[in-house]
């Protein structure tokens, strides 16, 4: 296996690079995804029936926690890049997991949040609205769940393996990732709490 060293070692090998090009392909794929699931939360967001509407289901407080515990992830997984990038394993190790610490924080206030909506009456039955709803969060919920499960075992190879072509590749791929879910929370934290608040 060649090795470009004028390229980042995530670039390294050509095999390397054509899988990043097949990852952005694919979160085109989820883009769209997460298009069609705004489409249907815009179509439903007034169709609330007899339930609750969003003013009056939305906090504010776990919805702040949310934003700075995933927007904080954001921030560690780019310092495990560039940690990796100067082959500091300790580092890019320790960041990796301070990153799936910050993802489970998350996940905690979230499933807080599920379960605050399910005892004020905002379930999948309710009405439209809580459906879209719940569909979108709950969509988003579990890529970062997957997230959680895809970053282990990344810091399981690199903790084995060291730093080299395939788990920089791995490893950046899945930063990638990582930040798409976190753009994705700016839409929702705009789009649907801010301006469901209103």
């Amino acid at each position: 296996m060649k090795i470009d060293h004028t390229q980042p070692l995530e670039y390294g090998t050509h095999q390397n690079q054509l899988n990043i090009l097949g990852f952005w392909i694919f979160l085109g794929a989820e883009i769209m995804l997460f298009a069609t699931l705004f489409t249907a939360y815009f179509i439903m967001e007034h169709r609330t029936g007899n339930g609750p509407t969003g003013p009056e289901i939305f906090e504010i407080s776990p919805v702040l926690i949310e934003t700075f515990v995933l927007l904080t992830s954001s921030f560690t997984i780019g310092l495990a890049v560039h940690a990796m990038r100067i082959g500091r394993k300790k580092a890019m190790l320790a960041f990796l997991g301070i990153t799936l610490l910050l993802g489970l924080g998350f996940l905690s206030v979230e499933i807080f949040e599920f379960m605050h909506y399910y005892h004020v009456g905002a379930t999948y039955q309710t009405s439209g609205f809580t459906a879209a709803l719940l569909t979108t969060l709950g969509t988003h919920g579990a890529h970062v769940t997957l997230g959680l499960f895809w970053g282990l075992s990344i810091i399981i190879q690199v903790a084995k393996d060291g730093i080299n072509a395939r788990t920089a590749n791995k490893s950046f791929i899945f930063s990638l990732y990582w930040h798409f879910l976190d753009v994705v929370w700016i839409f929702i934290f705009s789009f649907i709490y801010l301006k469901g608040m209103m």
